[in-house]
């Protein structure tokens, strides 16, 4: 029996008709089986599975494999690779439970810290490192990044304990801003548990310094996390409760709630609210001028109000006009920022499959194939994803097989 025989009559065993079935119920399964809402099997994937070179499962894929069919992916036709030891269900939890730690464990240090002398000026040591973070993040992504602001958060939650008056307050303003930082890295890796765990420490800390700035940033921050989970009406309550007192708030707050809450709006298929809401926060941008460190996503990044105006456009279905405003945006944004103009461009491919131009959106692929790879993005990796559904009228034709060897150069670099 070939490889793919012996997974196809597993999956027919199982009930599961169709690959786009089988993709689907794995899928749930995992999500429920690892209590992880961002596990995902494609029809891409399980048909490769299906072929001449199936590869080898993540170790997690395994494990859901094995849940849900009963049979280990050795005994299913897959290339057992040189090592590989069957985990046990006690095993696969020990590892989530040092996957957490590992998370956790720059920002919850226990017990008391010997006092010492806090010098105001490393307030502005901090600030100005945070900056050259941000820098980073757009040429580097995510995993390079996250144990070293981790480790500066640690440092900086240390030196709270000991530090007094405005320098304690200094520091937690500081403090809150890079947490933010690290939730965003783990936002951008993919692992929304993390995310959630460090917008959380965020939020804590932005309380702690009195700062109605910080404390609208968090809220935005954690509708960021909502946004990808496809939770709009959250989203939208999250903005709405940081806005309830927007005449405190910079400019530069008011814009971020709002054009997360467009986000939210696309969510619920609310094109007028989308359209309004980055309308009017279009007509603050000219007004934003304070000297805070954090949050300026607004200033650095080249035709902003734009990008999420195309990225709500395509969660709405319109192609046509996405299109149009990725082309726009693309020709501003520079090539250094890799990451950033992969996740454009896999956005502008989806709209461009959206409008019905296959081909378009497979050309675009290849580059965005070539970044994802470099920077191990897991957002740009869904993207890729959400194009692939979009390309599905054409998965039979030249162009559809196409995008699929394309997509298999990312699948076998993460």
């Amino acid at each position: 029996m070939s490889r793919n025989d012996a997974l196809r009559a597993a999956r027919l065993r199982a009930g599961w008709r169709t690959i786009e079935a089988a993709a689907n119920a794995i899928t749930e399964h995992g999500q429920q089986l690892l209590d992880d809402r961002q596990f995902a099997v494609s029809a891409r994937t399980w048909r490769r599975w299906e072929g001449d070179r199936p590869g080898w499962p993540a170790e997690e894929t395994a494990i859901v494999i094995h849940d849900a069919l009963g049979r280990w992916p050795e005994d299913l036709g897959f290339s057992t690779p040189p090592g590989w030891i069957r985990p046990e269900h006690h095993e696969e939890a020990d590892v989530r439970r040092r996957a957490f730690v590992g998370v956790t464990a720059a920002a919850l240090v226990a017990g008391p810290v010997a006092p010492q002398h806090v010098d105001p000026a490393l307030i502005g040591y901090f600030q100005q490192q945070l900056e050259g973070h941000y820098r980073a993040d757009m040429f580097l992504g995510p995993h390079d990044l996250i144990g070293t602001v981790s480790a500066q958060y640690q440092l900086i939650d240390k030196l709270v304990r000991s530090a007094r008056d405005e320098t304690r307050r200094g520091l937690l303003r500081v403090g809150a801003a890079y947490a933010a930082l690290v939730g965003w890295l783990y936002q951008d890796a993919g692992d929304m548990d993390g995310a959630s765990f460090w917008r959380g420490v965020t939020q804590e800390i932005a309380m702690r310094s009195r700062d109605p700035h910080l404390i609208g940033y968090s809220l935005v921050n954690q509708a960021q996390v909502r946004t990808d989970l496809g939770d709009g009406h959250a989203v939208v309550d999250l903005c709405e409760a940081a806005l309830d007192d927007a005449d405190r708030l910079v400019p530069k707050v008011r814009i971020m709630a709002m054009q997360q809450q467009a986000h939210g709006a696309s969510l619920t298929d609310d094109r007028r609210s989308v359209d309004q809401l980055l309308d009017q926060a279009g007509r603050l941008l000219p007004q934003v001028d304070d000297d805070l460190p954090w949050g300026n996503a607004c200033r650095r990044t080249p035709g902003y109000l734009e990008v999420q105006r195309a990225t709500c456009y395509g969660r709405l279905g319109l192609g046509v006009e996405a299109g149009a405003l990725w082309s726009q945006v693309l020709t501003i944004v520079p090539e250094t920022a890799r990451r950033d103009r992969g996740v454009y461009m896999a956005r502008q491919a989806t709209a461009a499959a959206a409008a019905r131009e296959p081909d378009q959106a497979v050309e675009i692929a290849r580059t965005v194939a070539t970044i994802a790879v470099e920077t191990r993005s897991a957002r740009m990796a869904r993207e890729l994803t959400t194009l692939e559904r979009a390309m599905r009228p054409w998965q039979d034709a030249p162009v559809g097989r196409d995008l699929a060897e394309i997509l298999e150069l990312v699948t076998e670099g993460s």
